[in-house]
């Protein structure tokens, strides 16, 4: 081992299963000569996960190292509600699916690392992208002493080829479909789909339709509609169609409706924390329902000062997400602001959804703030008197008469 790198018993490695972890995997027991502690976490990415525990016994993990579990009910509960309730949206677009992800796993890698007697853990984000940042903030958040390794950042290879060459020369199996260069990168949960990288750096260049994998195109909808709707209680999503469900089932059968209605894709260039542009093309069929839906709520429900403070605050609330600052004090302080605000966010929204369109169709409250005799022009209740406004405006005028004023001469 190099005399540079620093000591490692034991580290948690966050494992997919894959090619590149895997040989991750590998290339820390070479380099490190450490104990490997493998955490595979299922957000929702769709894919069968026993086989990473295959594959890491194959590598020499010991079963009592081997760690899969099911995240999903507390990634969306815990992560995705509670940015849900912000309406956050990254310049203005992305609903942040990639980077919600990543707080989630650094903390089960904290709470796994303390587990096991582990002194450090291990990420597989290159150097060029923001997942990095995410983890490290994570680690450093709750474990300021943790050692952290980024084999991207570390290690000597600098092609394909060389990683198919190393896990050949040590037995890792590699399908025949991992030979090539990937035609992009891919990384998902039950939140989104993001595709990345090579046939995808032009953004001039329309994405090829095989990229997307969540949805359906929006021509190729069906014709009728399909009317939803989503029941409130403090801000979250609580029942789909009159059935009450858990976090993750609801946001699952809000993807299938989206995914079957061709909704939810979005083709962007984006600016990373890092300092360069990125061109992505994200999928987030359930999300972009569950936002709609979620504004409408609020547009009955909340005063006007409080929905306008909120549209304030949100692009920050945005950007700490997706730059990595999830358990920064800053971000607690907006989501204790933002969850206040939520209290009397309740009741039903109905939702139309065609051929790539969510459109609000109806809302319902028993917390509303919509006064009907307030907004009607067959007003005899005597509930709003026009002549009020006379000096409503006059008083709003009164600085810009003084401009005026004083300008003219």
């Amino acid at each position: 081992m190099s005399k540079s790198k620093p000591a490692i018993k034991k580290v948690v490695l966050a494992y997919s299963g894959g090619l590149d972890t895997s040989i991750i995997l590998k290339w820390l027991q070479e380099t490190y000569g450490c104990e490997v502690v493998t955490f595979t976490a299922d957000l929702g990415q769709g894919e069968e996960l026993e086989p990473a525990r295959k594959k890491a016994e194959l590598l020499g993990i010991k079963k009592k190292n081997i760690f899969i579990e099911d995240l999903r009910e507390e990634f969306v509960r815990d992560y995705v509600y509670p940015m849900m309730r912000a309406n956050a949206l990254y310049e203005g677009i992305y609903l942040l699916g990639t980077s919600i992800a990543r707080p989630l796993i650094a903390k089960r890698q904290i709470e796994i690392a303390r587990e096991t007697g582990a002194d450090a853990v291990c990420h597989g984000a290159t150097g060029k992208g923001n997942d990095q940042v995410r983890f490290e903030l994570g680690y450093y958040a709750l474990e300021p002493g943790i050692k952290i390794i980024a084999p991207w950042r570390e290690w000597s290879f600098k092609s394909r080829e060389d990683l198919i060459e190393f896990a050949e020369k040590h037995q890792i199996p590699v399908a025949k479909d991992k030979r090539g260069e990937a035609p992009f990168s891919v990384d998902a949960n039950l939140l989104h789909s993001s595709s990345e990288g090579k046939v995808l750096e032009d953004p001039n260049e329309e994405p090829p339709p095989y990229v997307y994998m969540r949805t359906i195109a929006p021509e190729d909808a069906p014709d009728k509609a399909s009317i939803i709707t989503i029941k409130f209680a403090k801000g979250d999503a609580v029942a789909l169609n009159g059935k009450k469900m858990s976090p993750a089932k609801l946001l699952a059968a809000l993807n299938d409706l989206g995914r079957d209605n061709g909704i939810g894709r979005v083709d962007l260039v984006e600016n990373r924390f890092v300092g360069m542009k990125s061109r992505g093309v994200y999928e987030t069929p359930g999300g972009t329902i569950l936002l709609a839906a979620h504004r409408a709520m609020e547009s009955l429900t909340l005063d006007r000062g409080a929905a306008h403070l909120k549209d304030d605050l949100m692009p920050r609330y945005a950007e700490l997400v997706y730059n990595g600052f999830w358990f920064s004090p800053e971000r607690e302080m907006l989501q204790a602001l933002i969850d206040k605000s939520q209290e009397n966010v309740e009741g039903e929204v109905r939702v139309k959804l065609y051929k790539g369109n969510v459109i609000i169709i109806g809302r319902k409250s028993s917390k509303s703030l919509y006064n009907m005799n307030l907004v009607t022009f067959e007003d005899d209740r005597g509930a709003y008197d026009q002549k009020d406004a006379e000096g409503f405006i006059r008083l709003n005028a009164l600085r810009l008469r003084t401009l005026g004023v004083r300008d003219r001469k």
